[in-house]
């Protein structure tokens, strides 16, 4: 079901690790708490290949009758 390619995984690992590096620059106790849900997400869609993104979307576009 909404399985990602290996190229869309390895996108999302390094888009996971810019965001946080990007965290780590501006400071671990500086950042709000709800930054490091979009590098979570995004590492476990790299790891399991489940986008949650894609799975929004495809429902969120079904609601409007457009298929994939």
């Amino acid at each position: 079901m909404f399985n990602a390619t290996r190229t869309q995984r390895l996108f999302f690992f390094n888009l996971a690790s810019f965001s946080l590096l990007g965290i780590w620059l501006s400071g671990f106790d500086q950042v709000h708490w709800f930054s490091y849900v979009i590098p979570a997400a995004l590492y476990f869609a790299a790891a399991t290949g489940f986008c949650l993104g894609r799975l929004v979307s495809g429902t969120g576009l079904a609601v409007f009758g457009i298929r994939d």
